[in-house]
């Protein structure tokens, strides 16, 4: 057990070796396509994380860009929660709606998202509609085929013992479908993570006028590699950090599904 609570420090060792290596590198490279990680932490200090204590340190421009990325990535992944899991349920224990609509699903999973943007642009115009439509679109799809599998792998014996027990059809769907299907749908989740933070910053970049991705096009246009940079930390930062909260959840959700591990 000792060994597994010290587990964390190999990492944060190996992280910082990489950073001091990138540091040396790019001192001595001194190239203007990649700054320093001291001046793109200094940049991303004063940029964003230096505001008075009262707003959490967070700056004008942390609240104006950043603030605005997380809400369209939480809610285009609460909708795609909202349409994917209760569909994928439904889907996973109909086999028989599930072969006849397979081909559809297959068909509208496999079109880009980069080519459904001038439909977005038309149906929402540019704006918040659009940058949360383009989330929902390419982040419902591991979500919903998660949970067809999962809810499609409910132990037969299971259901037949719950009948005997003459438990509703809602009682075998709160006790028995939904668990069965929840492992799955969390593997759909964590893809549909990573998915949102790359699609968000896409649809930013079209038409924007706040965000992270309405900022690195700013840094972009301006030449600006200290900025640059700093808003592709800050997107690598947030991934961690809500894969880090989507973890804890699952653990959560999911302790009666984990191994219980005696301690040593």
């Amino acid at each position: 057990m000792r060994w597994q609570r010290l587990s964390w420090a190999p990492r944060w060792v190996v992280l910082v070796a990489g950073i001091a290596c990138w540091q040396l590198w790019t001192a001595a490279a001194r190239s203007s396509f990649f700054p320093q990680p001291s001046a793109i932490v200094a940049r991303m200090y004063h940029l964003w994380f230096s505001g008075p204590a009262a707003h959490l340190f967070l700056t004008a421009d942390a609240t104006g860009n950043i603030l605005p990325s997380l809400g369209r990535v939480f809610a285009g992944l609460a909708i795609a929660t909202a349409i994917g899991l209760p569909l994928g349920i439904a889907l996973g224990r109909s086999p028989a709606v599930t072969a006849y609509l397979n081909p559809l699903l297959q068909f509208v999973r496999a079109l880009p998202v980069v080519t459904m943007a001038p439909v977005f642009i038309v149906l929402f115009k540019l704006g918040t509609q659009m940058e949360i439509a383009t989330i929902v679109f390419g982040t419902v799809w591991p979500i919903l085929l998660n949970t067809i599998d999962g809810a499609a792998s409910v132990d037969p014996v299971q259901l037949e013992t719950a009948r005997a027990f003459r438990m509703t059809r809602w009682q075998r769907v709160a006790w028995l479908i939904v668990p069965a299907a929840l492992p799955k749908a969390f593997a759909g989740f964590r893809l549909s993570l990573s998915l949102s933070l790359i699609l968000m910053v896409f649809a930013e970049l079209v038409g924007s006028t706040d965000g992270i991705g309405y900022e690195m096009s700013n840094a972009t246009n301006s030449f600006d590699m200290t900025l640059l940079w700093s808003t592709i930390v800050l997107l690598g930062i947030l991934g961690y950090l809500l894969n880090e909260l989507l973890a804890g959840t699952e653990r959560l959700v999911l302790s009666w599904h984990t191994p219980h591990r005696e301690r040593e």
